[in-house]
């Protein structure tokens, strides 16, 4: 089994991570959008940029900010006019059943 990519990444560079971590941590606390919107600002960017692998982190994370499903599957829509189908096929299906089973 794969190990978890935050993880490898905390183990080989503990201290870019570190300094990565506190630069989240920053982002998280400004006032200028709700937790909410940066989680669908972030699932979209991460989707147009092919990180497939924070999509999936990053759905339970929106839900659990309130984020309704189809606040979730507007989000990847959007990408469309992006980079095309490329997110739909890649992550709509995924990312629907990671919202449906995600427990709040």
């Amino acid at each position: 089994m794969k190990k978890n990519p935050l993880s490898v990444f905390e183990e080989e560079a503990p201290e870019v991570a570190s300094a990565f971590n506190q630069l989240i941590s920053s982002l998280i606390k400004t006032q200028g959008l709700d937790a909410k919107t940066k989680q669908l600002l972030y699932i979209g960017m991460k989707i147009v940029t092919g990180d497939y692998i924070a999509v999936k982190y990053h759905v339970p994370m929106a839900k659990k900010a309130g984020a309704s499903r189809d606040e979730i599957k507007d989000t990847v829509l959007m990408t469309l006019t992006v980079i095309g189908l490329k997110g739909i096929t890649h992550t709509m299906s995924d990312v629907l059943e990671i919202y449906d089973n995600t427990e709040i």
